[in-house]
């Protein structure tokens, strides 16, 4: 038999039918019973629940009772005990019973991380209730708390069901929800809190801040009280962090898709039976337009889009940074770059085991470097597919060709008529007038938009008639120009000299930037007022979108050779980097400030105008130009990991300075983002000493430099060198210098050399000045840095819960500025420093770092989680699991760079337990003299190293005898 409370009290037989209780007395009895099967409810409070007045006796009680026995039957047993009764069924027979253990379970569920499985205990448990509590009960002193009590856990497993809805699925789908559960219990902050972050998470942070504000003042006006401390935190965390970057989308578009309905069908089927599909076809035929089309379909969407415009790409060296931008990764994290890793090798990491569709846009002049990179990411990514568009093939094995073709004449005249409507209201013409200007124009899309642009002011016979004309002049051009050449080429000269002369001049000077502008940017560098670029805009000349102008490629380039032909380029260029200089110079002091996260998207935007500046210096032999861009960039380059993007142009800049005093600051920046690439080492070797000089000079004698990030990079890159002493003088020596950024800067540096003398005291003091003198700037980039090495001092000390609570703090700044790597990393530390108390909670952390260092494609970050993955293996006494992991973490940690130092010790002591576990002493004594050896880069005290990155006592000393008898 089962019985209900969660509602009006009932009880059912075996079968589902109800048994037939009685009057309310009875139901109010045996609600009270059931409230704790299996224990005395003493006479008087059965009597209390009858009739909270006090008219009902013990007989009555007693008579009730008999009638209850009665129509129970042989289903449940009552019995008298002492002074009262009891019911003897199992708690699980009581919808309550069954709720609080589902709800318990799902609770639990849910803070182990498997939100799914909690979803659907939450949602049994919370299925069970058919109304109030004890509905129908006399509101005595028993039935009234039990009632408020189960309520509360009634409302604590919806919060917990949300939560769970909200991990599992779109947290605005609960929205509407939220927003009256928030409505009917002001008070409670953990339904505000979640309210919050559904709303943020569409994009509401106006409104999650007004529900904080909201929730703010009923506390203060009906408890006095302030917000807890979590629902604070969450309040600035909504204020200061942005979503992290994600895989870019297909461009939103805002015109109507004219045509080709069947060929999308029929591209997205192919796609399915195969992993490389290009879309070839002439410039204009809509081959980028077809494949956002195919992207935005459901089935071809679910697993996933990476759209990757590789239109304003110059270099094709950087085709994988390109990619890698694109996909949201970063080249590095807080630190000094990526060592020996090439940007392939990043895209790799990141790809390896994802489902994905990559959409590679504008192909064809960068042909054969993304025909190769397409096959290795192919080989080496099962589950990655790609879509191509170019204007010949990439010529691949595996290869399918679609052949975009112009649109046939319905479809054409569709598309001007659309498009004409568009600028034009109510705009109607003879089909057969815009069949004739659409087959001139070969029936291409591009220009037949662009012409249909010029209905605003022009009639269809006038445009037929300048139209025939220009077409009939770009036909009888050279015979060996390529066919799709001459006549878009006269689409473009033919919309071009529609133009006024100073749209012309403004549209010309346009084409030096790249990946587009904003207004302010493009009034200054075009020399042209606002009027002029909405004229632009309003002829199809440059598109408007998020904010910035931009300019489609083809006439881009028509565009620059009308530069040439004019003599403005050199103006035009030289207009271009000095407003990009301007700007850099103005941003580079907020990104040491708390302003970094404004200015941060600011310069991010323009980074295509900085590698085309750079790449202009070089080439017309500009270094100071050239040397300063750098300079005045080199901060966002780092703390936004993509200094790598610019080190092919920083080399190039050195290995053109010849004979050239080279004793400036920006100098010694150029030279530490050359050797962020995978070609600088040769470069930092032939530079190095010289460079040192030139940044001593620039801070000597008590003199401020102008590029305050200088030594503190300098430290970094040298921290990897065997001789780096010098570095290290060079920048403590900055510990009282004016420049407050510095003078943290080298706080911080300073603690790194006790520490590697086993002076872990002075070097805690010199951290925690560094994260003062941070903090009090307001520095994300250099406060984690600082946090990281004091919860690393706490860890080694055996403080692990100041250990975890300071990586914890490291981690919120981290995921602020979305460095992902540097979140990876600082989750194997948390897991390390759990390991020993919480091996649940540590191989969470390191389950996490593995997925967030296969997103940020970085190999080093993926070998350190692998590294803690195989020590809870170990842990385990699963030994072939924990060697596969370890060796695994070894083929792909970086020997050559200086964070993977710790990776490699630990890496190596685990394969040394693990063969001491199987009694192999001779391959355990190899694998511990390697532990000795690798961390002995670490400083002289190898083994306060060992102990300081929490090493077992007992394998301390196994690598000191192995070592001795080495």
């Amino acid at each position: 038999m089962l019985f209900g409370i969660l509602g009006e009290t009932r009880a059912w037989y075996g079968d589902g039918t109800e048994v037939p209780l009685g009057g309310p007395a009875r139901r109010s009895l045996l609600a009270l019973l059931l409230m704790r099967p299996g224990e005395v409810v003493p006479t008087d409070r059965l009597a209390d629940a009858v009739d909270p007045d006090g008219a009902v006796s013990a007989h009555a009680v007693q008579s009730q009772m008999s009638r209850l026995r009665k129509a129970l039957g042989s289903g449940a047993v009552i019995e008298q005990a002492g002074a009262g009764y009891r019911i003897l069924v199992a708690p699980d027979d009581v919808d309550a019973g069954r709720f609080e253990r589902l709800a318990r379970e799902g609770r639990a569920a849910l803070r182990a991380g498997d939100a799914a499985g909690a979803l659907t205990l939450l949602r049994e448990a919370l299925g069970l209730w058919r109304g109030p509590a004890l509905a129908g009960l006399a509101d005595g002193e028993t039935a009234g708390p039990a009632a408020a009590r189960l309520e509360e856990h009634r409302l604590g497993a919806l919060e917990d069901r949300i939560e769970a809805e909200c991990r599992t699925g779109d947290p605005r789908a609960v929205v509407p929800e939220l927003r009256e559960l928030v409505g009917r219990h002001p008070l409670r902050e953990r339904l505000a809190g979640l309210l919050m972050r559904a709303l943020f998470a569409e994009g509401g942070q106006a409104a999650a801040l007004v529900v904080f504000e909201e929730t703010r003042r009923h506390l203060a006006e009906e408890l006095g009280a302030d917000p807890s401390a979590e629902l604070v935190a969450l309040h600035q965390e909504l204020l200061r962090t942005e979503p992290a970057p994600g895989p870019a989308a297909p461009p939103a578009q805002l015109t109507a898709f004219v045509g080709r309905a069947d060929e999308v069908t029929e591209v997205a089927r192919l796609l399915r039976a195969a992993r490389l599909v290009t879309l070839i076809g002439p410039g204009g035929v809509g081959k980028t337009r077809l494949s956002i089309e195919v992207a935005g379909l459901a089935e071809v969407a679910a697993d996933g889009i990476c759209f990757v415009e590789l239109a304003p790409l110059r270099d094709a060296a950087a085709l994988p940074q390109a990619l890698s931008g694109a996909l949201g990764l970063r080249e590095n994290g807080l630190g000094m770059g990526a060592g020996g890793q090439t940007p392939v090798d990043r895209l790799i990491a990141a790809l390896s085991d994802r489902t994905l569709l990559l959409v590679l846009d504008n192909c064809e002049h960068v042909i054969e470097e993304t025909a190769a990179l397409a096959a290795r990411l192919l080989a080496v990514c099962p589950r990655l597919r790609v879509l191509a568009t170019s204007r010949e093939p990439l010529g691949i094995t595996g290869e399918n060709l679609w052949q975009v073709k112009p649109l046939d004449d319905a479809a054409a005249v569709r598309l001007f008529t659309d498009r004409a409507r568009a600028v034009r209201r109510g705009f109607t013409a003879d089909p057969k007038a815009v069949g004739r200007i659409c087959t001139a124009l070969d029936n291409l899309p591009l220009a037949i938009e662009l012409a249909a642009a010029r209905v605003r002011t022009l009639d269809v016979d006038d445009l037929a008639g300048r139209l025939d004309d220009r077409l009939g002049v770009a036909a009888r051009g050279s015979r060996t120009a390529d066919e799709r050449h001459r006549t878009l080429r006269a689409v473009v000269a033919w919309s071009w000299d529609l133009l006024s002369e100073d749209e012309q001049r403004a549209a010309r000077r346009f084409t030096v930037f790249a990946g587009g502008a904003t207004a302010e940017s493009a009034l200054r560098v075009c020399a042209t007022d606002g009027e002029t670029l909405e004229s632009l805009a309003d002829k199809s000349l440059l598109e408007v979108a998020g904010g910035r102008y931009r300019m489609l490629e083809t006439i881009a380039a028509y565009g620059a050779e009308r530069l040439d032909a004019a003599g403005e380029r050199a103006c035009a260029e030289h207009a271009h980097a000095q407003w990009l200089l301007e700007l850099l110079r103005t941003a580079d002091p907020h990104l040491r400030r708390s302003e970094q996260l404004e200015w941060l998207p600011v310069l991010a935007a323009e980074h295509g105008n900085l590698l085309a500046a750079v790449r202009r210096s070089v080439r017309a032999a500009e270094r100071e130009t050239g040397l300063k861009l750098l300079a005045h960039a080199s901060n966002y380059l780092w703390i936004r990991g993509v200094s790598a993007s610019v080190a092919p142009h920083a080399i190039a800049l050195l290995e053109g300075a010849d004979g050239e005093p080279l004793d400036e600051e920006e100098y010694v920046l150029c030279v530490l983002l050359a050797a962020s690439g995978a070609a600088g080492r040769p470069v930092w070797q032939r530079h190095r000493t010289t460079a040192e000089k030139a940044l001593a000079a620039a801070w000597a004698d008590g003199r401020t430099g102008r590029h305050p990030v200088a030594p503190l990079l300098w430290m970094l890159r040298n921290a990897s060198e065997a001789d780096q002493r010098s570095a290290f003088a060079l920048v403590s020596s900055l510990r009282d210098c004016a420049e407050p950024w510095a003078r943290a800067t080298a706080r911080y540096v300073s603690g790194f050399g006790p520490l590697g003398e086993g002076d872990t005291a002075s070097a805690e003091r010199a951290f925690t000045t560094a994260v003062e003198g941070f903090r009090s700037l307001g520095d994300r980039w250099g406060t984690a840095l600082a946090l990281d090495a004091l919860a690393g001092l706490a860890g080694g000390r055996g403080d692990l819960a100041r250990a975890v609570a300071l990586t914890d703090e490291a981690l919120a700044l981290t995921e602020q500025v979305g460095a992902l790597e540097d979140s990876a990393d600082l989750l194997v530390n948390r897991g390390d420093q759990r390991l020993g108390r919480d091996p649940v909670s540590a191989r969470a952390d390191y389950d996490r770092a593995t997925a967030l260092a296969r997103r940020a494609g970085s190999s080093t970050g993926l070998a350190a989680a692998l590294r803690g993955l195989g020590d809870t293996a170990l842990l385990d006494g699963d030994l072939t699991e924990a060697e596969r992991l370890y060796t695994e973490a070894l083929e792909k940690v970086d020997p050559h760079w200086i964070r993977s130092v710790g990776t490699r010790v630990r890496t190596f002591a685990g394969l040394g337990r693990v063969a001491e576990a199987r009694g192999d002493h001779t391959t355990a004594r190899a694998r511990y003299r390697e532990t000795g050896e690798s961390a002995a880069a670490m400083g002289s005290d190898t083994l306060g190293a060992l102990r300081l990155l929490g090493l077992p006592e007992h394998v301390v000393e196994s690598v000191r005898e192995a070592c001795r008898r080495r």
